[in-house]
């Protein structure tokens, strides 16, 4: 039985899920609002360009994380800035890198995981930064593409279904929140999964959308609540996490994987474009008025997070006065 008032206060108080909220004072600093060009609070930045979008997108990544796992960060470089894009609809093109080491042996890691990355997933690395004499492994990287239909992280409605979908062919890396599924995976088939978002967005069967990042389900639902405006609320008992850990897979960050929201008539067509691929999808919530992320066990709604009263990444649609 799960104790779902319990859940809610654990994930509240994360620290995958309070991080996000670095954003937050990026975007003051910057006086950034969803209305900015490019729209932040996406996972990559739309701009409109002939009867499409570019999108470009950035990823840094902690310092220990890069010195302890230097292969998967290079990996990671490439995987989660190809992440953003598919969540936006759109398909990578291609990807720069901002490499700092304290030598070139150092480095050789970070630049093998990229490469063997980049290989995998068919998006060249163009160029870059690179400095061998810093006293530790930094990385940074940019990423380029191109959406024909846009999936964005503003237009998720009321009445709308929240679908959860993940590739679970893989298992967490040691203690860490990453769950890898691209371990010993072909090339193929991860090439072949990458179509999955582009032609959801074409055939227009998704509101809104983001990748699940370091903030897991629950701060990824978060960030989409407060960006469109809405209140999502998540049913647990329809979540099924791969080691049967339910509070570590809401804070998990998995290699492969989506919220995504579509009206009732269309989420089972949305459901079948996952499962003929064998990876993971599920109606695990919806989409209501108000502006909270809450739980529910069937009786009650434990509430996560109210981003009316507590603005999450201070990125929610510009309320226009009321006049009498």
């Amino acid at each position: 039985m799960i104790d779902v008032a319990a859940l809610s206060a654990h994930l509240a108080a994360h620290p995958h899920v309070t991080g996000k909220r670095d954003i937050d004072i990026a975007c003051a600093a910057l006086e950034l609002t969803q209305n900015s060009p490019g729209r932040p609070g996406d996972d990559a930045a739309a701009i409109p360009d002939g009867e499409g979008w570019q999108l470009m997108a950035t990823e840094g990544f902690m310092n220990d994380f890069v010195a302890s796992a230097p292969w998967f960060a290079g990996w990671c470089a490439v995987m989660v800035n190809m992440s953003d894009i598919l969540a936006m609809g759109g398909r990578p093109i291609a990807l720069t890198n901002a490499l700092w080491a304290p030598d070139a042996a150092t480095a050789q890691e970070i630049l093998r995981g990229m490469k063997e990355a980049s290989e995998a997933y068919g998006i060249p690395i163009v160029g870059g930064h690179t400095n061998l004499r810093t006293a530790q492994p930094q990385l940074a990287a940019a990423i380029w593409g191109r959406a024909k239909a846009l999936i964005t992280s503003f237009d998720a409605q009321p009445g709308d279904l929240l679908i959860a979908c993940a590739d679970m062919r893989g298992a967490y890396a040691g203690d860490s929140s990453n769950f890898p599924a691209f371990l010993n995976a072909p090339h193929a088939r991860l090439r072949a999964d990458t179509e999955i978002l582009p032609r959801l967005a074409e055939d227009s069967l998704v509101t809104a959308g983001k990748d699940i990042s370091q903030g897991g389900i629950a701060g990824t639902a978060l960030m989409l609540a407060e960006c469109s405006g809405v209140s999502i609320t998540i049913d647990p008992d329809c979540i099924s996490p791969p080691d049967g850990d339910l509070a570590r897979w809401m804070t998990a960050f998995p290699s492969y994987g989506f919220l995504l929201t579509a009206k009732p008539a269309k989420a089972e067509i949305v459901l079948s474009r996952f499962h003929r691929r064998e990876i993971a999808a599920a109606v695990i919530g919806k989409v209501e008025a108000g502006s909270t992320l809450s739980l529910t066990d069937g009786k009650a709604q434990h509430v996560v997070w109210d981003h009316d009263a507590a603005p999450y990444l201070s990125l929610a649609p510009i309320k226009v006065p009321s006049h009498a």
